[in-house]
């Protein structure tokens, strides 16, 4: 998702670990998160994730193996401010960073460029570590630059971020057209141009990642997959009617797909309420925002100081790890088991539910998803099996 850059103070919550049963049953699970923001946020800004970060990420190498996560795609993430010229670059030493970090650690971690690959990943007990473009601008309308991503290890292409393409709309961007507000597109979904890049990517083995994508998009885009599609971080409009979330009625057409949806972990997403009361902090700072903005700090970086500064106002608007679940819940009943995964978002978001405080705790998931009465069977398929069946059906080996 993309949402800030400096991880707001990880350790302001508590809840009960896992019993050892519970911890025993989540290590013989295939865990695969489906998007995490670790190298845009860290590895480009000075850091690696090799190394320990606690306290300064949610993520790194050693907190990936404590919670027990075998699986995860990393996004490959610039905004819209890199562009025809920049936006494929970025995207290429975003993977040179991820190739370095897996090279220094052979015994630890290895690249999943493949069904075949996965699986290996997983006898040998290594975190299997995947790439997912998160946004289309970095294909820069061209498609040998697509095919340059695939070769890469790209295995999803986020048709959009918040920024639209010339060739798909955002979500961001269709709602702002529908309520008649500034934007730069005049035309909703798929052009002929953004049909073509799909089959493409069917016919590469590249999964179409719906999340972001305006509602048009979103269908005009399963209107042409041949193949099942991901929806890598995306949450639920019934529960939280924010627009990066699914509708009722898009829940459904995954499922009809064949496709997975992964929870998203931020807050904002996760309750309804999040966002009015972290515009309440906002507010009550005003003056140190403006005085920020005086200076000509973005509107988001000077947000993102006083989020850092007033860490433990923020992390008390902290929804339960329970609302989650309520998302998991309303998914299976719309769609069935066979259709959630998990695509936490996490160095991507500056908020996560209590008790989410890190990769490590995806443990608490396991734990949560068990207590609602969940069977383990059940549990398998959200934590990874699902995921698993996509990817097999996408990957042309």
């Amino acid at each position: 998702m993309r949402l800030s850059l400096g991880l707001i103070a990880l350790m302001f919550s508590f809840s009960p670990v896992a019993t050892h049963a519970q911890r025993s049953f989540h290590d013989k699970l295939v865990v695969v998160d489906t998007h995490n923001d670790v190298i845009s946020t860290a590895s480009m800004n000075g850091m690696s994730f090799d190394t320990d970060l606690y306290g300064k990420t949610h993520s790194d190498l050693n907190r990936f193996r404590k919670g027990g996560v075998d699986i995860q795609i990393f996004s490959i993430f610039c905004d819209e401010t890199f562009g025809k010229g920049t936006a494929f670059n970025r995207a290429v030493r975003e993977m040179d960073s991820l190739d370095a970090i897996v090279a220094r650690n052979p015994d630890r971690i290895m690249a999943v460029n493949s069904y075949a690959d996965l699986k290996k990943a997983i006898k040998a007990g290594k975190i299997g570590a995947m790439k997912g473009v998160e946004g289309g601008h970095m294909i820069e309308d061209r498609l040998d630059l697509l095919d340059s991503l695939y070769q890469r290890g790209a295995r999803y292409l986020t048709l959009t971020w918040n920024n639209s393409t010339s060739w798909a709309s955002s979500a961001w961007d269709e709602t702002y057209l529908d309520q008649g507000k500034p934007t730069p597109i005049s035309q909703k979904g798929l052009n002929e141009q953004g049909r073509q890049i799909v089959r493409r990517m069917n016919e590469l083995g590249m999964m179409v990642d719906l999340s972001h994508v305006g509602v048009r998009t979103f269908y005009d885009a399963l209107a042409v997959s041949s193949k099942p599609v991901i929806v890598s971080h995306s949450c639920c409009h019934k529960i939280c009617p924010v627009p990066r979330n699914l509708t009722d009625d898009q829940i459904k057409a995954i499922a009809k797909n064949g496709g997975v949806i992964h929870v998203n972990f931020y807050s904002g997403f996760v309750d309804s309420t999040y966002n009015k009361k972290k515009e309440g902090i906002i507010t009550k700072y005003k003056a140190e925002k403006d005085s920020l903005l005086a200076l000509q700090w973005s509107g988001h970086n000077a947000d993102e100081w006083i989020f850092r500064k007033y860490a433990p106002e923020v992390q008390a608007l902290r929804p339960g790890l329970d609302q989650l679940l309520d998302h998991i819940d309303h998914i299976v009943a719309i769609a069935g088991i066979d259709h959630v995964g998990i695509g936490s978002d996490f160095d991507g978001i500056e908020s996560a539910p209590q008790g989410l405080e890190g990769v490590e705790d995806m443990p608490r998931v396991t734990e949560a998803l068990l207590a609602r009465g969940y069977s383990k069977k059940e549990v398998a398929k959200i934590m990874g099996e699902n995921f698993l069946r996509l990817y097999k059906a996408v990957s042309p080996n």
